[in-house]
């Protein structure tokens, strides 16, 4: 099961938390976010975690500059894109450090989702995203600390593989481990994580992982 935590900001806490190995790290770039990264970590970060970097809403330009100042992975797209949108940086090339080739791009689109929520939005977005994330609806675009009713994930039908978000706690890896759904991948963890906004609890980080496995 992969995970990704989100909302790092602190170099100490950035460093503790890679020793915990997870597989995605995400960095907000949103400045309407209590979690945005107005001053990126100079932490190294090996190769074989994937560096993410969330944008709402923000301008192609925007979103491949900073994908090229800061050698991210991903981009995670939080706002109101639409397919297009993503096809266009899904067909983007770029240089990291450490990749002598142009590597792809690599796309998630998060989707805000409560009862209401129709799942065929996502069809359009298939072939095109890596990942898409699945977080609960709620007054700001992720970061919220409110879980849906996981047992519409049903509804789902797609093959694009998913990540849980949306108020997840250490507490819940018991419910976690019995989805069974075919394209569930793994978690996106934040703020129930945290002991204030984008600084985590690595304890707590580090128990949540070892429950999940």
């Amino acid at each position: 099961m992969k995970i990704k935590v989100c909302g790092m900001r602190e170099s100490e806490n950035l460093q503790s938390l890679i020793a915990l190995e997870p597989d995605f790290i995400g960095f907000i770039f949103y400045d309407k976010s209590k979690r945005f990264v107005s001053d990126f970590p100079k932490t190294k970060i090996p190769l074989y975690i994937k560096k993410v970097g969330v944008f709402v809403n923000e301008t192609t330009e925007n979103i491949l500059k900073t994908v090229s100042t800061y050698n991210l992975d991903y981009v995670q797209l939080h706002g109101d894109e639409s397919s297009e949108f993503c096809l266009q940086l899904a067909k983007s090339q770029q240089v990291n450090d450490g990749f002598m080739e142009p590597f792809q791009l690599g796309v998630i689109k998060a989707f805000s989702v409560d009862e209401n929520f129709d799942f065929s939005k996502t069809e359009q977005f298939e072939q095109i995203c890596d990942y898409f994330i699945f977080d609960t609806k709620g007054k700001d675009y992720g970061g919220n600390g409110v879980k849906f009713n996981w047992e519409i994930l049903s509804k789902y039908k797609g093959n694009t593989p998913f990540l849980l978000s949306g108020g997840i706690s250490k507490i819940d890896s018991t419910e976690i481990v019995k989805i069974k759904h075919k394209a569930f991948a793994g978690v996106d963890v934040n703020s129930g994580f945290e002991l204030k906004p984008g600084l985590k609890n690595i304890d707590d980080i580090k128990e949540f992982k070892q429950n999940l496995l």
